[in-house]
């Protein structure tokens, strides 16, 4: 056998002590960054419109949103009226994610009117220059022709529940919608409690005929279920599918980077009317 190799002490930890010159410390510039406004607006019939308006942020800036205070904010209603909203921000929304409270940096004082048709605008501008604008059409809303459920052969913990909400699509082309679905009483402002169920489809293999979206075997003996269909347009769904994407692609280096869809000008974000109808069932004990 060959006579064994052995590495001198001294000479092992020289070795060892030189790998430190291996790493090199690399500084990337940054482009520099132009901070642009962003709007989010969903304005529905029958509630005070409200939106909020922040700025974007670098990749590595603050989490929290950066709300600036000096915007100016004018919604003009189908019959051409301009209506300023008021900066009022609730900021404990931001914070306190258990009221179901939406955050909103601007605020109207009104009941909102809309039927199927009605167009609005939108105008957001700072004295920066900055300036967004916005128009969206109000979409009919979708009646529920019945929500269901059954449960599994299981008993005990184990017995749950799947729950099934029935509509039909319109014969119109792009017609898309977000069905939530909210455990508890609504008379009990359970709608404001974050959904059981959330997600958004789109019509395009089911223009004009009938819908089932279902949902997994979840629910409890002697839930109340209440489901809100909203009929919305096809750049809702495009941006909610886009925050979706780039919320995934975050921190994955594996992944795409995915930018944000938006339906307004001069900045990004969205502004759309949010048309929902409920159906509310109690499901057996």
């Amino acid at each position: 056998m060959p006579p064994s190799f052995k590495l001198p002490i001294a000479l092992l930890l020289l070795a060892l002590a030189g790998c430190g010159k291996l790493q090199n410390d690399i500084n990337v510039p940054l482009p520099t960054y132009s901070a642009e406004l962003v709007l989010e607006c969903y304005l529905e019939p029958g509630k005070v419109p409200s939106l909020a308006v922040t700025t974007s942020v670098p990749y590595l800036g603050a989490v929290l949103p950066q709300v600036p205070t000096d915007v100016t904010v004018t919604l003009t209603l189908p019959n051409g009226v301009p209506v300023p909203l008021a900066f009022n921000p609730n900021y404990k929304a931001l914070v306190d994610t258990t009221s179901g409270e939406k955050f909103h940096s601007h605020i109207g004082r009104d009941i909102l009117v809309a039927r199927a048709g009605d167009v609005f605008k939108i105008d957001v501008r700072d004295t920066k220059g900055r300036h967004i604008t916005g128009t969206t059409t109000v979409l009919a809303p979708i009646p529920i022709d019945s929500v269901e459920y059954k449960f599994n052969d299981k008993t005990g913990k184990e017995r749950k529940a799947y729950f099934l909400t029935n509509f039909r699509d319109p014969t119109t082309p792009d017609d898309c919608y977000r069905l939530q679905l909210h455990k508890g009483d609504p008379a009990k402002k359970a709608l404001l409690k974050s959904p059981e169920v959330d997600f958004s489809v789109q019509d395009r293999l089911l223009n004009g005929k009938p819908f089932v979206l279902g949902t997994s075997y979840r629910f409890n003996p002697g839930d109340t279920v209440t489901a809100t269909l909203y009929h919305t347009d096809l750049a809702y769904f495009q941006f909610r599918q886009s925050v979706r994407d780039a919320r995934q692609a975050n921190g994955n280096p594996f992944a795409q980077p995915s930018g944000i869809y938006s339906n307004v000008q001069g900045g990004v974000g969205i502004f759309t009317v949010l048309s929902g109808t409920n159906a509310t069932k109690v499901l057996a004990k």
